[in-house]
């Protein structure tokens, strides 16, 4: 197979890096792939995959006009083109779409180019933008215009991708519905059941749909001994662990701040990901660790860690949980998207109420001591493998081929 994958980044964040890492298992396997994408550096050892979109500047430029027209997507067109004609040379067999917004591409461009060709395509859907006139989440503000007649009046017109001018939250649902609908052989992929459902209930309900779980690396993400404990003096504390790449209000900031002041002199607890200006704001009680590139210390603190806390808003399938109970670390969540199923597949508790004293109540009921790690079992840790999961995806590949 010749394989085609288009994402904002490549080998980049989570979604660049499930585009580098289904290329590699590709190239094992025999195929030949690329990797199209928007922006941000590459690795070396990506480099034989890549194939840029447009440059910095085309880039820099999209954004803007987004910023101002409220038209993400529907920019970059010169780039497209270009991007188009290098396409036709390559001549995939299939293409594996996933994140189209990012200042980068223009998807009507791009979807008249895939209906007049035919060919085959996958479009894994990371979030919501692909049927919303704007946003990418709308879980925390209850929004559903999306499903009831259109974006009419966009109430996250200031959220990614964010618009300080114009809202043309209507128009934008408009042309992506006319530009995604249409295509004669697309399969649509979710990481979630919960963003499947969400799939089904949209304009793009008449696509199959498949659900495919996000995987993680097992070689690094395992029960690591380490002297995390000793090194911050809590050897003998429950130690409630809070993990994001980008601490924000959504992801939880404040509630586990709120958090650690329900919790007694028994617990320890842990957040790892904030800036300095956060680090400065939070109390003595919070061990503050800024964002680390290791994934070997981010298994050292999940291994050591009693109770991992996602209090996320809005999340489609954190690989965060999934680290955590590979790292034989229960979690706690509220019922945000796919966290749950993390959480109810892999023997963790929910907060239904998404309420800190809820949270609070869980953790002093069933985590009072240090306990000792469970063996995470070899079922569950098949479930978790990256490359059993990204398998899958050659796997559609082909049988949408043999059709």
């Amino acid at each position: 197979m010749k394989i085609l994958e288009i994402n904002v980044t490549c080998g980049n964040g989570s979604t660049g890096r499930i585009c580098t890492d289904i290329a590699f298992l590709a190239k094992q396997k025999g195929h030949e792939c690329k990797v199209a994408y928007g922006r941000k550096t590459v690795l070396d050892q990506h480099k034989e995959y890549a194939v840029q979109i447009g440059g910095k500047y085309g880039t820099y430029a999209d954004a803007l006009k987004s910023r101002i027209f409220d038209n993400a997507g529907f920019n970059s067109k010169r780039a497209t083109k270009k991007f188009i004609k290098w396409v036709e040379e390559y001549d995939p067999d299939i293409i594996h779409l996933h994140n189209l917004h990012g200042y980068y591409i223009n998807v009507k461009l791009l979807f008249d180019y895939i209906k007049k060709t035919g060919k085959p395509v996958i479009w894994t859907l990371h979030d919501c933008w692909s049927f919303t006139g704007h946003c990418a989440h709308f879980d925390q503000v209850g929004c559903s215009q999306w499903e009831n007649g259109g974006c009419k009046k966009c109430i996250q017109k200031k959220e990614y991708p964010a618009s300080s001018v114009l809202s043309r939250s209507q128009k934008n649902f408009i042309e992506k519905k006319n530009a995604f609908l249409g295509v004669k052989n697309m399969h649509i992929v979710t990481p979630s059941e919960w963003l499947g459902n969400l799939v089904r209930r949209s304009y793009l309900k008449d696509y199959p749909v498949h659900v495919i779980n996000n995987g993680i690396n097992l070689s690094v993400f395992k029960p690591t001994e380490s002297d995390f404990r000793s090194r911050y003096g809590i050897e003998n504390k429950t130690v409630v662990l809070a993990v994001a790449s980008v601490w924000t209000e959504k992801k939880g900031f404040s509630d586990f701040v709120e958090l650690s002041k329900r919790l007694d002199d028994r617990f320890a607890c842990v957040m790892v990901g904030v800036s300095e200006a956060q680090k400065a704001s939070l109390p003595p009680s919070v061990i503050a660790i800024e964002r680390t590139n290791s994934v070997q210390e981010l298994a050292e603190i999940y291994s050591s860690s009693d109770i991992f806390v996602n209090l996320t808003y809005e999340d489609t399938y954190p690989t965060v949980n999934l680290e955590a109970v590979a790292c034989g670390t229960p979690i706690i969540t509220y019922p945000t998207g796919g966290s749950v199923e993390i959480a109810e597949s892999f023997g963790g508790f929910v907060s239904e109420k998404r309420d800190v004293g809820e949270i609070a109540e869980i953790i002093t009921s069933k985590f009072d001591e240090p306990k000792k790690k469970e063996t995470v079992s070899s079922d569950s840790l098949k479930k978790l493998d990256e490359k059993e999961r990204y398998s899958e995806y050659l796997e559609l590949f082909e049988a949408i081929l043999n059709q």
